[in-house]
């Protein structure tokens, strides 16, 4: 996917609409802690009750294990404004296998 280098978008900072450089950074992989990931924890019945649990104490269900891996990750844009050098990311990442700046 092509994305142009500079970019006319809407600036948080400024209120109004401004040039903005673009960068790309690589996204972080997601914590073991986060929301989400307790969330299955506890539909496979665990983190429950009391005591030591370290890190759940037993292996993942087989039903409801995560299957395969995808062969893209989503793209994280940061835009910083040629105006007020702020910088702010994209709200959505799109899925590619490669981004490039033109």
């Amino acid at each position: 996917m092509k994305v142009p280098k500079t970019i006319k978008r809407y600036c948080p900072y400024c209120k109004k609409h401004t040039e903005h450089k673009v960068a790309k950074t690589k996204r972080k992989n997601p914590s073991s802690l986060k929301k989400g990931s307790k969330y299955r924890a506890r539909k496979r019945g665990l983190a429950r009750g009391t005591g030591n649990l370290g890190r759940y104490s037993k292996p993942a269900i087989s039903k409801f294990k995560m299957t395969g891996k995808k062969t893209t990750k989503k793209t994280d844009l940061r835009y910083k404004c040629t105006v007020c050098n702020k910088v702010h990311a994209q709200a959505k990442g799109i899925r590619t296998k490669r981004i490039e700046l033109v």
